[in-house]
């Protein structure tokens, strides 16, 4: 497994949920880490927490604030170039950062909430990636982790089409990062959670009650497995993992309506 002290890496979407839980495991790690959202002060909270394991480990990891909408493909060039300038290099990008609307099924999805979803999930993740690449090209390493989703490996109502549409392209995204970037070293994977207790749960159409949530996989959960793939040797690619809680709801039903 890889030593990842002094390592650096990018986070979208660490603010909260599974970039939160990627920032902290990646710290315990001695990583260097940039931490984006569209919320300064979660992230420096994230940050804080980043310093604190640095301090208390003296394992070096450090954390600053990189605050971006990723729908803004300017705004990410800005963001890549300051790792560029400051980091002087980039060894992980993970693209955690997504939402989904609340309104999102085809009787109430509108062209808006279909654009937001898109623009986030799907463009911003291709904007992030495209913009890493010359850098991971010129060092020849580089891993990418796209935050996919059950949804992106399994169409079904609860997530609506613009989500699965985005998570869908996410995937195959991925794979193409993986056909077209590897004789430059790079390699991508596409994490595929099932549900996760992080707060895209409370854009939810119908409420998730605190009981479902604590059988759910956590945050902190996810932070491990990303960690898990940071550390693989350079020469393996792990190009699409699905995780998913053992009580998983999707499945539940139908292992109740089981006769006997």
């Amino acid at each position: 497994m890889r030593d990842l002290t002094n390592k650096v890496a990018w986070i979208t979407g660490a603010g909260s949920g599974i970039g939160a839980g990627t920032a902290l495991a990646y710290a315990r790690a001695g990583m260097r880490l940039v931490l984006s959202g569209r919320r300064p002060a979660e992230l420096q909270a994230v940050a804080d927490q980043v310093a604190a394991i640095g301090r208390e480990t003296g394992n070096g990891a450090s954390a600053r604030v990189a605050p971006l909408d990723v729908a803004d493909k300017d705004a990410v060039l800005a963001v890549a170039a300051s790792i560029q300038a400051q980091e002087g290099r980039i060894d992980v990008l993970v693209n955690s950062a997504g939402l989904n609307v609340r309104e999102r099924n085809w009787k109430h999805l509108s062209t808006a909430g279909w654009d937001q979803v898109l623009r986030i999930d799907l463009d911003g993740t291709f904007y992030c990636c495209h913009a890493v690449l010359p850098m991971m090209r010129a060092q020849k390493d580089g891993l990418i982790v796209n935050v996919s989703s059950w949804a992106g490996r399994f169409v079904g109502t609860m997530t609506g089409p613009a989500y699965s549409a985005a998570k869908f392209g996410v995937n195959a995204m991925t794979e193409s990062l993986n056909m077209e970037e590897c004789i430059h070293g790079i390699r991508a994977t596409a994490v595929c959670p099932g549900e996760v207790a992080t707060p895209i749960l409370d854009k939810r159409p119908i409420p998730v009650s605190a009981e479902d949530k604590a059988k759910m996989v956590q945050a902190d959960d996810c932070g491990e497995l990303m960690l898990f793939l940071a550390r693989m040797p350079a020469h393996v690619c792990l190009n699409e993992i699905t995780i998913s809680p053992t009580h998983n709801r999707m499945f539940v039903a139908a292992a109740n309506a089981i006769p006997g």
